[in-house]
């Protein structure tokens, strides 16, 4: 009887262990169900949940239901949240606007060298969640950023044109000088009002995204496409420590494979979608606007010498020069 009891005790015990090691994690992203990045997540969560045995089960939450990409990251900062493939949010540090340097990478064969494993933007971003106990488990890239007007573009190529075209910027330094280098008139404007801002007339287009990102939330409202370059999107999937350090060895190797694996097949597969979403917006009527090589460099250069100064003096110069040095070896 007492050696029945023991091995009930026993049992019991490794249940109770087997159910501790199970874990539900939130994962945030910015854009709505049924978009690619939500599907590529989905399938990312079945190959977490069929590698870990049903250990690990990643829970899915489109169209940042759970708050902007900016309180996201303060909440998986402190284990409020425990995961979010997004933009990095600049205004928890300043130095993360490295990520969205305008022109900081010319081709998507630049933007691997830089964003992808190893390249020093990659490394760069990687210490800095970490200052934030946070871990960066894969960059995702999104796109080259373009520009989206709901009128005729004014030469759109040559950047010493003041076009009097009046656009919508993020609140983020680096892009309003962008757009004041490029010729426009830039409006810092919250997210969640751009698109009325567009549709009444308070503006004329928007700077900030890519094709990608104006088919989403910006097609009926845009009329010309500007496939500028003007900086390379690229979002971070990342993962409080706490909720890292909740899953046993095994589990956290796992995760970590399938996030590797998540991030290798967007390589092969970015350029390609960033093409695609073009034809979606020249499908609805949008004027795709060719640029040539020689406008594209102009534009760069002009964006370069005027706004890099600017915005290294926000993130502070020697550190990010010294980034900036490396990215040009």
């Amino acid at each position: 009887m007492k050696r029945m009891m023991i091995t009930a005790a026993t049992g019991a015990l490794m249940a109770l262990s087997t159910t501790a090691m199970a874990a539900d994690l939130k994962m945030s992203h910015v854009r709505p169900q049924g978009t690619t990045i939500d599907v590529e997540l989905n399938a990312f969560a079945a190959a977490v949940d069929e590698a870990t045995g049903g250990d690990v089960k990643v829970k899915i939450y489109a169209a940042s239901a759970l708050g902007d990409y900016t309180t996201v990251q303060e909440r998986i900062s402190v284990g409020a949240v425990d995961m979010a493939t997004q933009p990095a949010a600049a205004a928890a540090d300043r130095k993360m606007q490295i990520s969205s340097f305008p022109y900081l990478a010319g081709n998507w064969d630049q933007a691997r060298a830089i964003y992808g494993p190893g390249g020093v933007v990659r490394e760069t971003m990687d210490g800095l969640y970490a200052n934030q106990d946070i871990t960066m488990l894969a960059a995702y890239p999104v796109y080259f950023g373009g520009i989206a007007l709901n009128t005729d573009a004014v030469s759109p190529g040559d950047p010493s044109v003041d076009n009097g075209i009046k656009v919508r910027v993020p609140g983020i330094k680096s892009f309003q000088l962008t757009g004041d280098a490029l010729g426009y008139i830039p409006a810092p404007i919250p997210f969640s009002e751009a698109f009325t801002a567009v549709q009444t007339g308070v503006v004329d287009g928007v700077i900030g995204s890519g094709a990608e990102g104006y088919y989403a939330s910006f097609r009926d409202v845009t009329k010309t496409y500007i496939p500028a370059n003007t900086h390379f999107e690229v979002w971070y999937m990342i993962i409080s420590n706490e909720s890292l350090a909740n899953l046993d060895a095994e589990d956290q190797d796992a995760l970590k494979a399938a996030a590797a694996e998540f991030e290798a097949t967007r390589w092969t597969v970015a350029e390609a979608d960033q093409k695609a979403n073009e034809q979606k917006l020249a499908d609805l009527g949008a004027t795709i606007v060719s640029l040539s090589d020689a406008e594209l460099a102009a534009m760069s250069a002009k964006v370069q010498a005027e706004v890099w100064p600017v915005v290294l003096e926000d993130v502070g110069v020697e550190w990010g020069q010294a980034i900036l040095d490396k990215v040009s070896e």
